[in-house]
């Protein structure tokens, strides 16, 4: 898998993934326009939304209905560190959803592959080439 990823603007850095250009920028305070999610923000948001189509998918496969099912997402800063040191995933859950299925589906949003990810960090590595 590959990305690329260009600049424009102030502070806009676009990752090119297949047919999908992701925008980010940082806030007008950081220097840039604010047309779209800075990057870490985009970061932490795919920690939610993966464990968003987890709840989905499960949801989905039992005929249950997720229009008034949201995931709620905290994070705690540590402001010496300047890092996150505690990330919390709420589901809300309509009253009518089934008491059996609760369990599972923290489980299934558990499945998330960017959590995974988290726990297990890939070796990373960065060079530069002339072109």
């Amino acid at each position: 898998m590959e990305f690329e990823v260009t600049f424009q603007g102030k502070k806009q850095v676009i990752a090119h993934i297949g047919e999908h250009d992701i925008l980010t920028d940082q806030p007008v305070y950081g220097g840039g326009d604010n047309q779209g999610p800075a990057p870490f923000t985009l970061f932490l948001a795919s920690i939610g939304t993966c464990a968003g189509i987890y709840v989905k998918s499960f949801c989905d496969q039992r005929g249950i209905p997720t229009d008034n099912i949201k995931i709620v997402q905290k994070h705690q800063f540590n402001p010496l560190t300047h890092m996150i040191e505690r990330l919390e995933l709420e589901i809300n859950l309509p009253a009518n959803f089934p008491e059996k299925y609760k369990e599972a589906v923290i489980k299934a949003a558990d499945q998330c592959a960017v959590k995974k990810h988290l726990h297990n960090p890939p070796q990373m590595s960065v060079t530069t080439k002339s072109i």
